[in-house]
């Protein structure tokens, strides 16, 4: 009797058991409500057995809700908090006093500290960790929150928008599709059209020349329609496209709101901007980083951006003082922030444009405007000393102050790369502490944001000072056109947003706080918010990684933010429980967003193993029109020796075989004046040129080049190289010095030498007259 009550006990549970595991799937399946892509509206016509008998009915495409705003996304890269007039700062940006004279300026909005995890946390929602960014691709590492790839779980702002019917557009900067996917073999799922853009037009990469850009139109390369001689400036271009983009939708569909991702290269480095626009600024700067913080300061004050009690954090012993700097360094870095002032008004200039034309839109009333200045603070990348080749400066090779100065009046040329030294950096981030990529401290992590909406927000000028974070523009966004977030985009579940909508600060002033706590990560970096108090430990600097202390002896910093607006005032000795506390917070944070494991290693990271369509070949055949390929996809010509061998058809030809790299760094093999030469530029310091004594003569010729690498298993040492015209030497000369890391932004190509040119023995492109019939790289 026991067995067989037991035995029909037992058959009920497995058959409840299996009712609610169905039921739980039926739950969790995605639904027309709550998945995306949406299917067709709803079929009301009738189907008869013939046309005569049926009755039409067309179904819609999604489409979005009644009265939803126009969505403009405006973030600069590399922009201090005090760096903009109209957040106190020394330079003058009309267009953007003008938004904010026309709506709200938001002056306790934060940003992860570092660009590509900014960005990644604006399009997704989610904190950078849990977006796969946890730093910048060029470091990624093969652990879910630092692999830089951005997984499914976490759709894009603009895979929500265009699911739900608007048109969308990228323009700029994209630094979150991984560099070893930015080549044509792809994958293109992580590009921006892959993304949920429409339509692209930009850089994948962390930076871009601004004379000579590698630009894509979708997923195809072009190149630029006129030279820098001609007036040519990203900047400018990108202007353009966005400008026309937006006038062809509303011609098309006026009534049919867009949403448009505005992310200019400006002003990261390269600082390049004409000489028109940096001489505006000679003699601005000359009282020098210290001073020029005080004055900022108290501009700050008087116009409200920070409370009147606020103090000023002394500088860091880090950073040299003004007054210790040469006569001759200070002549140097008045210039380099005179070029980089200049590039920011310009910068202000273009974006004027584009708000012009919005403007003129026939629904701007109806035209959210998010601008945010900055992706994190003011760089502090230039070095201790500045640079005018940034790519040297973050090889971590000095350039003399001899050798800058003999090209002071051509910084901001395309002939450089200028990026001004610490020193401005921490003055431009007044009030705060400390830089870019130091997250601990808000001068790494606040930046300012300007928000307008003619048709929501009616106050002019208004402050808000609600603790915001980038992950809260994405559900602000979908607040405002009245769209939710899905819980499945293709088939996939969605990780949830942790971003909140800040959409009630729009009419009121003292409206509810919405972010209660917040960490922040980068490079070991490490706060962590809470009510109005935050703890922070400062790890590394971005020029200095050695002075890391290990994870054994880290010291934490406290601050009470409610009566300290600057992190002046360290706490931590005096509350050591509250301290406490607030790290048992960090680690619980950290835990539910996969921040571990940390990891503050510098060069390593940067030269650890990635992935690669190149994988591990040594033997590559290219053809005519191979352009335009990432360095990381292209075959790693540094630190080995290699052959490279041209079979080219056609007499009296000239231009280049291959190039790799532009005029930070690179090299060319070329035929100029019917000689075959190769040069290697060492980072526009030492260019070794090798000539062969014979010309081309032949119909058909194998012209090779021999690098024979003499430093062994160390990099960057020097190489022998030797020019073979069917196959008898033509040419041999040693090139002392060989770049170690990376030849910078520029990129691989046959037939000629796109962007930037390694040389300026000729203009670029200087494509080969004569017919290339393949190019052979052997790697040793």
């Amino acid at each position: 009797m026991k067995t067989k009550l037991f035995s029909t006990l037992f058959s009920l549970v497995v058959v409840f058991s299996f009712m609610s595991s169905c039921t739980q799937v039926e739950k969790d399946q995605p639904t027309k409500e709550n998945s995306l892509p949406k299917e067709l509206s709803e079929f009301k016509g009738k189907i008869g057995k013939t046309y005569a008998t049926s009755e039409e009915y067309w179904q819609n495409p999604p489409s979005p809700p009644e009265g939803a705003p126009n969505v403009i996304i405006i973030l600069l890269d590399d922009v201090g908090f005090g760096q903009t007039s109209t957040f106190g700062g020394s330079i003058p940006t009309p267009n953007l006093d003008k938004l904010a004279d026309n709506g709200l300026l938001y002056n306790r909005f934060h940003t992860t500290a570092v660009c590509a995890p900014t960005r990644a946390s604006l399009l997704t929602g989610r904190n950078h960790h849990e977006a796969g960014s946890g730093f910048l691709v060029e470091w990624a590492t093969g652990y879910p929150s630092y692999n830089c790839l951005i997984p499914k779980s976490t759709a894009t702002i603009g895979e929500v928008l265009k699911g739900n019917g608007y048109p969308t557009a990228w323009f700029g900067k994209n630094h979150n599709t991984p560099d070893w996917e930015t080549s044509i073999a792809g994958p293109y799922d992580r590009w921006p059209t892959g993304l949920g853009f429409d339509y692209f037009y930009g850089f994948n990469a962390g930076e871009a020349h601004q004379y000579y850009p590698a630009i894509y139109e979708n997923t195809v390369p072009v190149e630029p329609n006129k030279s820098p001689e001609e007036g040519y400036h990203f900047m400018t271009d990108m202007t353009d496209k966005a400008i026309s983009w937006m006038q062809q939708q509303k011609s098309i569909a006026p009534d049919k709101p867009v949403f448009m991702y505005f992310a200019p290269g400006a002003v990261h480095a390269p600082h390049h901007v004409t000489k028109e626009w940096r001489d505006k600024f000679k003699g601005k700067f000359d009282h020098g980083w210290d001073k020029e913080r005080e004055i900022v300061f108290e501009r700050q004050k008087a116009q409200g951006i920070i409370p009147e009690n606020s103090i000023l954090p002394p500088r860091h012993e880090e950073i040299p003082s003004w007054d210790s700097r040469s006569e001759g360094e200070k002549k140097l870095y008045s210039r380099l922030i005179e070029n980089f002032a200049g590039y920011m008004a310009f910068t202000d200039y273009e974006v004027g444009r584009l708000t012009d034309a919005i403007n003129d839109l026939p629904d701007a009333d109806n035209t959210m405007i998010i601008y945010i200045v900055g992706d994190n603070g003011a760089s502090s990348e230039g070095g201790l000393e500045g640079t005018i080749n940034e790519v040297k400066g973050l090889s971590g090779i000095s350039s003399s102050l001899e050798e800058n100065l003999e090209k002071i009046d051509e910084i901001g040329d395309p002939s450089t790369e200028p990026h001004y030294p610490v020193g401005w950096a921490w003055a431009g981030n007044t009030p705060f502490q400390w830089v870019k990529q130091v997250a601990s401290h808000f001068g790494g992590s606040r930046n300012p944001m300007v928000i307008t909406w003619p048709k929501v927000i009616k106050e002019k000028h208004g402050i808000r000072d609600q603790f915001l974070h980038v992950v809260d523009v994405l559900p602000t966004v979908l607040d405002a056109a009245g769209i939710e977030m899905p819980t499945y985009v293709k088939g996939i579940k969605q990780k949830p947003v942790e971003g909140k909508s800040f959409m009630s600060t729009f009419t009121n002033e003292n409206a509810a706080e919405i972010r209660h706590t917040q960490y922040f990560e980068v490079l070991s970096n490490r706060a962590i918010y809470h009510d109005g108090w935050i703890a922070t430990h400062q790890h590394t600097l971005p020029w200095r990684q050695d002075i890391a202390p290990g994870y054994d002896n880290e010291v934490w910093e406290l601050y009470n933010l409610k009566e300290d607006f600057t992190e002046a005032n360290d706490l931590s000795k005096e509350n050591p429980e509250k301290l406490k506390e607030m790290l048992a917070l960090f680690d619980s944070e950290a835990e539910r967003n996969h921040v571990y494991p940390l990891d503050d290693r510098g060069a390593e990271r940067l030269i650890s193993p990635k992935p690669s369509p190149v994988g591990d070949r040594t033997s590559f055949v290219f053809h005519e029109g191979a352009v335009r390929i990432p360095e990381t996809a292209a075959p790693n010509l540094k630190n080995r020796s290699f052959t490279i061998e041209a079979t080219v058809t056609g007499k009296n030809a000239n231009g280049v075989l291959l190039a790799s790299g532009g005029g930070s760094a690179g090299l060319s093999f070329y035929v100029k004046d019917g000689k075959p030469t190769f040069t290697y530029n060492w980072f526009d310091t030492e260019l070794t040129d090798i000539v062969s004594k014979k010309s081309v003569t032949g119909e058909k010729s194998v012209i090779r080049f021999d690098f024979e690498y003499q430093g062994g298993k160390e990099p960057g040492k020097a190489a022998i190289g030797k020019i073979y015209l069917n196959d008898e030497l033509v040419a041999e000369k040693e090139i002392p010095k060989t770049v170690a890391g990376r030849f910078g932004v520029d990129t691989f190509g046959v037939g000629m030498d796109t962007g930037s040119p390694v040389t300026h023995h000729y203009k670029p492109p200087f494509a080969y007259t004569g017919h290339i019939e393949q190019v052979k790289i052997e790697l040793k």
